[in-house]
Parts: structure tokens; C-alpha cells; sequence
């Protein structure tokens, strides 16, 4: 026979599973008519007494049923025996909607729009680190004779691009010759080392290219500095407004909050490793506009190296089953995609 502990936390998970779905406070006669518990209505007040003693589910007001807390949402979420799966047709959808992607940028804003598509909730995706990426490729294109576009390729797709104007004319077996030592420095060093390296290139070069050589690292070393602002997709905040009674006075603040760049990559920080799933709870979140939400992040790249996170905004009263799900199946074909796997 169940423990009282065991009996207590299937009622709990009752109410969780209805208060999502209906929106409404929950009644133990509602329980009892819904889900099979096994025990008497009078037991199940009994335990939903001791969960309300306990911190775990609360009466918004007076004659109402009971609604989960954060403490309850914590109980449940990390008590999660099993994910629910995706149904074979999502995971489908999923790889054909991504796999159709042409570029980085166009891989991370169908990701948030998946992502928002899936949970119905805000989804914001980290565009790569760029110290976590491997020059993959410099290309040199002449505009003028006296100007160059460089254009820098990294493993994970992110490409930048910089205009050079060299002060002179430069011939077509010079822009040759200055790509070839470009890659042949650079291709296939992380950035940090990328970096490193570049200011050594015009003393290597023929003395006739030392200055065009000289400009053009200049402008190099600022592709491959890290940009103190990394870059953020954010999608779905319309979403936000399908739910505002469980934001009754929060949720511009919360509109707000996802505004500020800086707030946004603070919720996804905990995400540091690929594949593993964070859920911050409510009062979990740091941020004080962020109280009345849940935030499910994860990473994503491959298993030994971080790219970035990504994850879903929503009010505490979320599918977390579906969610978690929904996060990691993207997650895992974002990583796969960008890694190269």
C-alpha cells in the first residue's frame, strides 16, 4: 500500500494536472470524480488539509478550491519520473522545419518560433558564444581595387562581415596570396587563439603587403573579439497576453523584463550544459519581474561544448511534462545542426 507521503503527492500531481489544464481552483470532489485515487473523498480533503499545512497548494479565496504553489510546482517538477514523449509527427515536423533552415540566423529564428509553436509560451534562443567557435573559413572579396569585404566563417555558422579600404591598389594574385595566409593561420583555431595570432600576420607576409596586411588585421581582430552584448531571438511574447489572469498585476512587468536583453540571458545563465534541463520556479527567478514565471532552459551544442542556451517563459501554471520536452527535442536538433553532428 501507497505511504501517506506517496498518497499526499498523487493528489498533488492531481491538482497540478487539472489547474493547468482548466484554469480554475480545484476541489476535492473534483478530484475524486477525476482521477482515480483509490481513497475516499474525505481522505483526499484530509491530505489536501496537510498539502495547504504544508506550503504545497493554497486557497486563492475564500469557498474556492485549491491551486499549487511554487513549493507545489517544485515537488512536482522534480518528483518527474518521465517526460512526456514527443509523438512521432512532432519529432518529424521538428527535423523537417529546422533541417529546411539556410544559415545561422535562419536556423535560431525558426528554433524560436518552433519553440513558441510547441509550449504556446515565449521562447528565446542564444545566438552562439563566439568563444566557444572555431574560425572555419576567412574569405577575401574585392569590391574596388583599393577595397576588400572580409568575410569571417565560424564552425557554428556565424558569419561577419567587415569592409577594408587598403589606401592603395592591390592585384588579383596579392588578394590571392593574402587569403591563403589568412586561412592558413586562422582556419580551425577558437577565436581566443584566433585572435592571438592575427596581430603576428603582417610581419609574416611579403614587405610589399605589410600594410594592407597591417589594415586588414586591424579589422579582423574586431570580428574575433567577443561581442560584449551577446545577441538574443525572442519569439512568442504575444502569447504571454492568452494567459493574463495568471498575471493579474504583473504582466507588463514581465513585458518589461523580457525587453532587457541583459534579464533574458540572466534566465537562461543556468543553462550550462547541453541536454540538461532547467526549471526555475517563481520565486526562483533572481529577477523580481520575473516572480509570477517559470523558466525552462537548457543548453545546446554537443556533449563537450557549450554553444548556447536557449529555453520557454511562461506563467507558473505551464505544462512542465510538455514543456521540458518540447525544449530538449529542439535543443537536441539545434546542437546537432550547429555542431556539425
Amino acid at each position: 500500500m501507497a505511504s501517506a507521503d506517496e498518497r499526499r503527492f498523487e493528489v498533488l500531481r492531481a491538482i497540478v494536472a487539472d489547474y493547468v489544464s482548466e484554469q480554475e481552483p480545484v476541489g476535492s470532489k473534483a478530484l475524486v470524480d477525476r482521477h482515480n485515487l483509490g481513497v475516499s473523498s474525505a481522505t483526499v480533503r484530509n491530505d489536501m488539509a496537510t498539502l495547504e499545512e504544508d506550503g504545497y497548494i493554497t486557497q486563492p479565496h475564500t469557498s474556492a478550491g485549491r491551486i499549487p504553489t511554487d513549493k507545489g510546482y517544485r515537488l512536482f517538477v522534480d518528483r518527474l519520473s518521465e517526460i512526456k514523449p514527443l509523438s512521432t509527427a512532432e519529432r518529424r515536423a521538428i527535423h523537417r522545419f529546422l533541417d529546411g533552415a539556410s544559415d545561422l540566423d535562419d536556423v535560431l529564428r525558426r528554433s524560436v518560433r518552433l519553440l513558441a509553436q510547441l509550449t504556446r509560451q515565449v521562447a528565446v534562443v542564444q545566438y552562439p558564444t563566439l568563444t566557444n567557435s572555431t574560425v572555419r573559413h576567412v574569405e577575401v572579396v574585392p569590391l574596388t581595387s583599393a577595397r576588400l569585404m572580409l568575410v569571417l566563417i565560424t564552425d557554428t555558422g556565424r558569419v561577419d562581415q567587415r569592409n577594408v579600404d587598403l589606401g592603395d591598389v592591390v592585384a588579383e594574385d596579392s588578394v590571392a596570396l593574402l587569403r591563403d595566409q589568412l586561412n592558413n593561420a586562422l582556419a580551425g583555431r577558437k577565436l581566443a587563439d584566433a585572435a592571438a595570432k592575427v596581430s603576428d600576420l603582417p610581419e609574416q607576409g611579403p614587405p610589399e603587403l605589410r600594410d594592407v596586411m597591417t589594415r586588414v588585421a586591424t579589422t579582423l581582430v574586431e570580428s574575433l573579439v567577443e561581442d560584449p552584448e551577446d545577441r538574443l531571438v525572442l519569439g512568442g511574447t504575444a502569447n504571454l497576453t492568452n494567459n493574463v489572469a495568471d498575471f493579474p498585476d504583473s504582466l507588463r512587468e514581465v513585458l518589461e523584463a523580457l525587453e532587457e536583453q541583459v534579464v533574458v540571458l540572466k534566465l537562461l545563465a543556468a543553462a550550462r550544459n547541453p541536454g540538461s534541463v532547467t526549471v526555475r520556479i517563481g520565486e526562483e527567478n533572481e529577477d523580481a519581474q520575473m516572480r509570477s514565471t517559470s523558466v525552462v532552459s537548457i543548453g545546446y551544442g554537443s556533449d563537450d561544448l557549450l554553444l548556447g542556451g536557449m529555453g520557454v517563459v511562461g506563467p507558473t501554471r505551464m505544462d512542465y511534462p510538455g514543456t521540458i520536452a518540447a525544449v530538449r527535442a529542439v535543443a537536441n536538433y539545434v546542437g546537432r545542426i550547429l555542431a556539425g553532428g
